[in-house]
């Protein structure tokens, strides 16, 4: 585009340029929010930022509309109590895994349980541990939808069950669970997977521990049968000579409970092994297995499955370590190293406190 200017007599194109005022460059930064002469506001007028700020509160309101739209439709395709995707469709899978309470919260200790019998300290921080992981089936249960059940009477739909720390004999609070003896109790609970329903042993079936063989073998109800069972014992043979044996309160997670639907004020069930008289001042490792025909069972400190482990140490010397203890066995004798404990758990999700 051409600039206009104008030719003299002599040929020469004469152009007009305004001059600007001499100002200071504060003169300049005022004039910049504010021009008197055109009455802009940093470059504008009033009328223009008036239309600016308009059209831009139109455009994201109209955005915020269809975010909004967009949201009301996902939430519509959602249940609140149902997953969409489940079981082997979910990340969780089919395959429950068990968990164990009492745990340290102390990351560095794993799963170990330590403590001294002759010392109130450790055995008081367990029985705490254990307390508040009970602390729910204390609960006053006076809800609407709690009901009495057994294997003859399940909850109804929109129901659950009630539950009560009395049947935990050898291992209720009043005993301290066990962590003022040699016999520590230990509280199981398998991981909640919405919809599953567990397929029962009712009969034994090959790789059966006989201690479950022969509880299976004096249960005369069939309805009594239908439980997701459970077994303990030590992982190595050292482990099984240092613990004389396990009470289990109950046997299994009964039937009943399954499956999970997420139904209001729903607990798990638990169920508290007792290990008895276990060698003192020595870890113990001990595996806990979970019996059901849909729970794939896989041993190992890789990916382990339908079942636990977890270590143990009761002490009657106050000798608290400065590290903790692993120990392993060679020709029979028990070599102890100076290293982690790590947990090993199944590979589902973690339970719940």
């Amino acid at each position: 585009m051409a600039i206009a200017g104008k030719e003299s007599d002599n040929g020469v194109v004469e152009f007009q340029f305004y001059r600007h005022e001499n100002r200071t460059k504060w003169q300049n930064f005022k004039n910049a929010l504010y021009d008197k002469s055109t009455n802009q506001i940093l470059g504008r007028t009033p009328k223009n930022w008036g239309q600016l700020l308009l059209f831009y509160a139109i455009f994201y309101a109209v955005l915020a509309a269809l975010f909004a739209i967009c949201m009301q439709g996902l939430f519509a395709t959602l249940d609140e109590r149902e997953p969409r995707w489940q079981m082997t469709h979910g990340l969780i899978g089919d395959n429950p895994g068990l968990g164990f309470r009492p745990i340290s919260p102390k990351t560095e200790e794993g799963s170990l349980v330590w403590y001294n019998i002759t010392n109130a300290t450790t055995v008081d921080k367990w029985v705490k541990l254990a307390d508040t992981f009970l602390a729910p089936y204390k609960a006053n249960q006076t809800g609407k939808n709690y009901v009495p059940c057994n294997f003859d009477k399940p909850p109804q739909e929109g129901k659950v069950c009630m539950t009560t720390v009395e049947s935990l004999k050898n291992c209720s609070p009043e005993r301290k669970y066990g962590y003022n003896s040699s016999s520590p109790c230990i509280f199981l609970k398998l991981n909640k997977i919405f919809g599953w329903t567990p397929e029962f042993y009712t009969e034994p079936v090959e790789g059966m521990p006989e201690d479950l063989v022969a509880h299976l073998n004096s249960t005369k109800s069939e309805e009594s049968k239908k439980q997701i069972w459970v077994t303990c014992n030590g992982v190595d043979d050292v482990d099984k000579e240092n613990v004389k044996g396990f009470n289990y309160y109950p046997r299994g997670f009964a039937g009943y409970y399954y499956p999970y639907r997420n139904v209001e004020n729903y607990l798990s069930p638990i169920i508290a092994v007792q290990l008895l008289n276990v060698t003192p001042d020595v870890i113990v490792s001990i595996e806990c297995r979970a019996w059901a025909k849909n729970i794939v069972y896989r041993g190992g400190s890789l990916n382990r499955a339908g079942s636990i482990t977890f270590e143990v140490q009761v002490d009657k010397a106050y000798n608290p370590p400065e590290q903790l203890y692993q120990s392993k066995y060679e020709n029979g004798t028990i070599n102890i190293e100076t290293t982690t404990v790590t947990s090993t758990t199944s590979n589902s999700t973690a339970l719940p406190a």
